[in-house]
């Protein structure tokens, strides 16, 4: 079983370009779906809990599903097999990139693959905000959200705090 979850997010740290984000849905083929390791319901928690911690999505991710399947060495593996292809990746491109990096061919490359990069990221918060239960009526709040961090640089520590006072007033309703 070790071998799987390590070979299984080998898979996915090698063949998934556009970072961390680019890599869920990914992971949640190979892990809810392929795999069937863990429910969807699971792999957004998982997501959610991603997300409040330091670090990668993806590590994070990879340490959730691993901890779920095999425990400790589960979650070593599976980060293990996460983190390989990519930092192989960056010593052979820092290796590389000196040298090649003012080509014309280089640099067009790097350009044309910015759009490829913002679908892969927008493809799974489309499918989080449908499975989350995002309507019409709710969507102010996670639009406020971003306005506040992406336009008004407030951190996002008083908006989780904030948010969680709000949950807990509401649930009190």
């Amino acid at each position: 079983m070790l071998l799987k979850i390590f070979f299984t997010f080998l898979k996915i740290g090698a063949f998934t370009i556009g970072g961390g984000y680019a890599m869920i849905p990914m992971i949640k083929r190979e892990v809810c779906e392929r795999q069937g390791w863990i429910s969807e319901e699971e792999f957004l928690d998982g997501i959610a809990a991603a997300q409040t911690c330091p670090g990668p999505i993806a590590v994070n991710i990879s340490i959730y599903a691993g901890y779920h399947v095999r425990g400790k060495i589960g979650m070593l593996v599976a980060v293990l097999g996460t983190i390989l292809p990519s930092t192989i990746s960056i010593l052979v491109i820092a290796m590389l990139f000196q040298r090649y990096a003012e080509q014309t061919l280089v640099q067009r490359a790097f350009t044309a693959l910015k759009p490829a990069v913002v679908a892969l990221i927008a493809v799974p918060l489309i499918n989080m905000a449908q499975k989350s239960g995002l309507t019409l009526k709710n969507a102010w709040f996670p639009l406020a959200i971003a306005i506040l961090v992406g336009l008004l640089h407030i951190t996002p520590v008083y908006l989780i705090l904030i948010t969680i006072i709000y949950a807990i007033w509401e649930a009190r309703k």
